[in-house]
């Protein structure tokens, strides 16, 4: 008697019924039929949200109530890695859809140099065709030609030519790196409007945004309402000739379009685009799957201009999330069953005269003795090694590559080499310096990315052709921006460290069980996941990434591809 209540008891807990049995019939199991493999999506779409670090999605996350809430209801990373140490806006955004690091995919940097290149300037910019004589870093004629590999679109139309592969953004490296080198269109911001790859007309769609960009410049608008919990960040903060920490984006008439750019406005711009691209191009109504690759910049213009910290990168929030709303509802309408991935190209930090403020004391701007020419010229005077043109050492800043002239060989440029490494390791705000003959012999990281050393994560963005002699890590929380300019650069990203490494990375598509996995993933895992999710044959080897399996129950999504 005793068994048959508790038994009772034990399956009313559970809130199922007791069937009743005839006497000595044994219950027999519920036919099961096996779930039906869910058909494949009509659209990807990937979007990154340029600087929008795991930090900063934490501390707003609780104020969501648009597109990002609906990202939390499907499968949420907290903690994925851009893992690699030059962690910048090409380098991010060029493992995304590569599935490639790049010490494989070949972008080390936004910018590198190669001393020996025949054109006065020896600086190589990450998205420019070096074949066309008119393309300078500053003014470059765009390409993917130095990506090493190809992307998700890429291979989707490899296995499919009917697939279309669509990119859009402020930025043209986000557009090349997203997109890769076959690309039906894509589009990006410069000067007063969307323009595209060289010899290639602009759609309407795009000659539609550009003419309503233009009257918005010319009508003006008001100044962005701050949300009531953005009152703790909306005070004054004193950077260097000016202020940051009240600025509400208010758009005069007339205004140059850079104003449009370092704000909200510029995420609105580029999602109308896409909106109006998917109309145009019918992208996720054919017989195909299409992949639309969307990068959103406003967080990274308003992180560099006026911090990651004040009232400006709150309102920015809010509205991105009110944007990212948007266009999902407009998929919706359009009836469009898409699989979405939202992710960044790293991270980002405050400005150090915020940061000490907030219980940082230790934050502090690089010492202007880091810069190239400096050391440079200190290392003349050290050794009498002079060249008869350029710079003794080339490198875009106070960190990162550092190359030595071609000018210097042997002997003499060993020497150099020497006195660049005791200088930079010697200093207090540098946490660390490799030659390129040291990461050279470094094997490639592997392992939860959160756990690699200074040397593992410098040795996943290096690549002997293209990586400097010398390369400079700075200490935590040592901005390098010597000198601030409010309004254009306070803050930055490019460390070592995990608030530039650390993103997001959320999965969604209608119907989904939703989970979260606090646990280290890479953003090189997106590509196989997302592969495996549309059945996407890939050869092994293909990806540095592994598949991230996005069922919350029994099944695994990364079979089916096999």
């Amino acid at each position: 008697m005793r068994r048959t209540v508790l038994r009772l008891l034990a399956t009313a807990a559970l809130g199922l019924s007791a069937p009743a049995l005839a006497q000595g019939q044994p219950a027999q199991a519920a036919p099961t039929q096996p779930a039906a493999e869910p058909a494949r999506p009509q659209l990807v779409l990937a979007v990154s949200i340029d600087q929008l670090s795991a930090d900063l999605f934490a501390q707003y996350r609780e104020h969501f109530v648009g597109g990002f809430a609906r990202l939390l209801t499907g499968a949420v990373f907290p903690s994925g890695f851009q893992s690699h140490a030059a962690t910048e806006t090409c380098p991010g955004h060029s493992t995304i859809l590569t599935g490639a690091h790049p010490a494989r995919n070949g972008i080390i940097a936004n910018n590198w140099f190669n001393p020996s290149i025949g054109r006065a300037e020896k600086k190589i910019y990450c998205s420019e065709d070096l074949s066309d004589p008119a393309s300078t870093p500053n003014n470059p004629v765009v390409s993917a030609n130095l990506l090493k590999v190809p992307t998700l679109g890429e291979l989707m139309k490899a296995a499919n030519p009917a697939t279309r592969n669509v990119a859009v953004s402020a930025k043209d490296r986000a557009v090349v790196m997203m997109g890769g080198h076959k690309i039906d269109a894509g589009y990006w911001w410069k000067g007063n409007g969307f323009v595209t790859f060289k010899g290639r007309d602009l759609a309407p769609a795009v000659q539609r945004a550009n003419a309503a960009a233009s009257a918005l410049l010319a009508k003006g608008a008001p100044a962005l309402k701050a949300p009531l919990w953005c009152g703790p960040r909306d005070r004054p903060v004193a950077i260097g000739a000016g202020t940051v920490g009240t600025y509400r984006f208010a758009l005069p008439k007339g205004a140059k379009p850079d104003v449009l750019r370092v704000s909200p406005r510029m995420d609105g711009a580029t999602v109308d685009l896409a909106l109006a691209l998917v109309d145009d191009m019918k992208l996720g109504q054919g017989a195909a799957t299409d992949v639309l690759s969307v990068s959103l910049s406003a967080n990274d213009y308003i992180g560099h201009a006026l911090g990651t910290e004040g009232v400006e990168m709150c309102i920015q929030m809010n509205e991105l999330d009110g944007t990212l709303g948007r266009l999902f509802a407009a998929l919706d309408k359009r009836k469009i069953d898409y699989l979405v991935v939202l992710t960044a190209d790293h991270g980002g930090h405050d400005a150090p005269e915020r940061l000490r403020q907030q219980a940082m004391p230790g934050a502090t701007r690089a010492d202007k003795a880091l810069m190239p020419a400096a050391l440079g010229a200190e290392i003349t005077r050290r050794t009498g090694i002079t060249v008869p043109q350029g710079p003794l050492i080339y490198g875009d800043g106070p960190f990162g590559d550092m190359y030595v002239n071609a000018a210097i060989a042997g002997e003499a440029k060993a020497r150099v080499i020497n006195e660049l490494v005791s200088l930079t390791r010697n200093h207090p705000q540098v946490a660390a310096v490799f030659t390129a003959a040291e990461l050279a012999a470094t094997p490639m990281p592997a392992g939860n990315p959160q756990d690699w050393t200074i040397k593992e994560r410098a040795r996943a963005s290096f690549m002997a052709e293209r990586s400097g002699d010398v390369i400079v890590a700075l200490n935590r929380a040592v901005t390098p921006i010597p000198e601030p300019v409010p309004g254009a650069f306070v803050a930055t990203h490019g460390s070592v460290w995990d608030y530039d490494r650390r993103v997001p990375m959320l999965f969604w598509r209608k119907g989904m069980t939703g989970f979260e996995q606090p646990n280290p993933v890479e953003t090189v895992d997106i590509a196989p996941t997302l592969a495996a999710a549309i059945g996407l044959k890939i050869d092994d080897g293909a990806f540095d990434g592994r598949c991230l399996d996005l069922d919350a129950g029994t099944g695994n999504t990364c079979e089916r591809a096999k």
